[in-house]
């Protein structure tokens, strides 16, 4: 804390300032706050079980959950064999992109490479339907793009980095063998490619627009519509069972796409298909082409100076590949029972309030009010760690060989994805890793996820005083809460469908006060000149509001249920402690260049914003921290949720 700032006028300073003075940026990182504090903590303890299982996975024996991960480990750390191979793990590949001579060419090296884990022209996957939430439909989806957004290739703003693009691929495919007059030409024809994709996607704020992004077709629909994509094909190339619909969240990007294979330059698309192969694993391959892509992606787009150590790295892919192994084994480790006990009477605790506060909304009609009551009354949550892990055992981990165990690992959960399409949804299903430092709500099945990584401190501590989990994880829980009735989750009735179930009076109501949220946090400003994109950020910052209000509320009722929780620790109220702790939850450094990025195409506001906006506009602010002569903040507008 910052106890020369005053918490009425700068909150954010007050409650985090010192810790950012004393915590200057990483130099292997662009962004460096509370929750990665607590994922280089979580990454020790993971380190840990790999080298364990590494050494035993040596041996050829033991558990099969432990020697997937010790020879995806041993794999990611044999830099000598690596270095050795060469771009010997992506030559079939290459290979067969090089060859298209025609459309149907490009079709056909599109679903090779999906089928290996590739994703390269378009999203495909599957997922609960949005409109019938029990079963697994097939989604297409806008993408093909390297850069992290359609405005990198439109936007005068990030110019330069377009012309560092452009250099970063004559680099790499020089480095694969290229002449420098045929790679800038093949780098020219990939950016010249993915331009015309970008202009054909829609903007971050578009995609948030549920309704008009569910485009249900019929599979002989698309062979009318997209000819040359030869989608119906491409269904049975990549195993989808047989299924009378699929649904293209974006009809105009495939109609774009469409015109493009037919009558695009196919020197481009060859370009275009070999560098996909090429981009996507550079970061598995020698020093010298991980190191150039690092250089591009991370050093010049995020501003990351230096690259983590391998070990962290290695094991931020293994996680991201065969997650539910890894966090098996550290849920064994760092997961107590008594963890999961005061988390569940937490969030108890921030179920009943939120069930009150649907019960008294003054703005929402009886009608609406109780479809809002039965779609709560069937909320779930799930804490820690799924009830059963994913079976990884039909993938072949190979200790020599780390590209390969990536790419076979990337195809595996393509085709787990295609071939349960169709099928019921399984409700069991976790969409994040066990030691991952972060929480979830999913529309569809109307349910909050909190895996184990972040029910420690300094989110949650089962050791604490209860205003510092209340206004922590109980805050973060309140947010996950939050967004089943905020500007999109609103829009999913009791069963997870994407039904209208709110009047048109209450959707009116619920538009004018998010309206309100919108034109707050574009008022913040990030950088000079670069503000908060509140339409983009809506629904998060929604959640953020509500999740304050919610939770504040559930601990007060706690201190009626505990009044030794009233006493003050280190000179503040048990109020101050919960306002402080939900700001300090959101401390953090961020490079420049990270900022400007995260302000394109993230969901989230910055750090600075969530901890100190939601909180100053909450009622009980004022009164937690009077003006004692200072200047007040009563008289300014509060922004309702509720």
């Amino acid at each position: 804390m910052d106890n020369a700032a005053d918490p009425r006028k700068d909150f954010y300073r007050f409650a985090v300032g010192k810790w950012v003075k004393t915590h200057p940026l990483p130099a292997d990182k662009s962004w460096y706050g509370s929750f990665s504090e607590l994922d280089e903590w979580n990454l020790l303890r993971l380190r840990k079980i790999a080298e364990s299982c590494a050494r035993q996975s040596g041996q050829g024996a033991g558990d099969p959950v432990r020697r997937i991960v010790g020879d995806f480990y041993r794999s990611a750390l044999d830099t000598r064999r690596i270095e050795a191979a060469r771009f010997e793990p992506v030559e079939g590949l290459w290979q067969a992109a090089e060859r298209i001579r025609s459309p149907r060419d490009v079709t056909r090296v599109l679903s090779l490479l999906h089928n290996e884990g590739i994703e390269t022209g378009f999203r495909a996957y599957s997922k609960a339907d949005d409109r019938d939430s029990a079963h697994y439909a097939f989604y297409f989806e806008q993408g093909g793009l390297a850069l992290p957004d359609r405005e990198y290739y439109l936007s005068k703003t990030f110019a330069k980095t377009r012309r560092q693009y452009l250099d970063h691929m004559v680099r790499m495919l020089a480095l694969k063998g290229m002449t420098k007059d045929r790679a800038k030409k093949w780098a020219e024809g990939v950016l010249r490619l993915e331009t015309t994709l970008a202009k054909a996607s829609r903007t971050r704020t578009e995609l948030r627009e549920r309704e008009k992004n569910y485009n249900r077709k019929e599979v002989r629909e698309l062979e009318k519509e997209y000819p040359s994509l030869a989608l119906a094909r491409y269904l049975l190339s990549v195993k989808v069972p047989q299924t009378p619909y699929v649904v293209v969240g974006q009809p105009e990007f495939y109609g774009r796409l469409d015109s493009l294979v037919e009558g695009g330059d196919v020197e481009d698309w060859r370009a275009y298909l070999c560098w996909s192969v090429l981009h996507s694993a550079a970061p598995f391959l020698h020093s010298a082409v991980e190191e150039e892509s690092f250089d591009f992606f991370r050093r010049k787009l995020s501003g990351q100076k230096k690259q983590e150590p391998r070990w962290k790295r290695s094991l931020r892919v293994i996680d991201s590949m065969v997650g539910e192994a890894l966090g098996k084994l550290y849920v064994e480790e760092n997961f107590p029972e008594e963890a999961r006990r005061r988390a569940s009477i937490l969030v108890d605790d921030l179920r009943e309030v939120f069930t009150k506060r649907l019960e008294r909304v003054p703005w929402m009609s009886e009608k609406t009010r109780r479809q809002a009551l039965v779609k709560f009354g069937r909320f779930k949550v799930k804490i820690g760690h799924p009830a059963k892990y994913r079976d990884y055992s039909s993938i072949r981990i190979d200790s020599h060989d780390y590209a390969g165990n990536v790419r076979r690992s990337a195809s595996f959960e393509f085709h787990r994805q295609t071939a349960r399409v169709g099928g019921a949804v399984d409700r069991s299903e976790w969409l994040m890793t066990p030691p991952t430092v972060n929480a979830y709500f999913e529309e569809t099945v109307n349910e909050i996820v909190f895996p184990a990584g972040i029910l420690q401190p300094p989110f949650f501590d089962h050791k604490a005083d209860d205003a510092v989990n209340y206004g922590a994880i109980g805050v973060v829980v309140g947010h996950e809460i939050t967004h089943g009735y905020d500007d999109q989750g609103r829009k999913y009735d009791a069963e997870g469908n994407l039904k209208e179930w709110w009047t048109e009076e209450d959707k009116r109501r619920f538009d004018r006060k998010a309206a309100a949220v919108v034109k707050a946090y574009s008022a913040q400003e990030i950088l000079p000149g670069l503000h908060v994109n509140g339409k983009l950020t809506l629904g998060e910052n929604i959640a953020d509001l509500g999740g304050v209000s919610i939770a504040y509320e559930a601990f007060q009722r706690r201190l009626v249920k505990n009044p030794s929780g009233k006493r003050k620790l280190d000179g503040l109220t048990p109020e101050q402690r919960f306002f402080i702790s939900y700001a300090q939850i959101w401390r953090e450094n961020v490079a420049e260049m990270e900022s400007r990025r995260a302000a394109t195409i993230d969901p989230h506001s910055p750090g600075k914003v969530r901890g100190a906006l939601p909180a100053k506009n909450h009622p009980a602010f004022d009164e937690a921290f009077p003006s004692n002569g200072r200047e007040s903040t009563k008289g300014q507008q509060k922004i309702g949720v509720w």
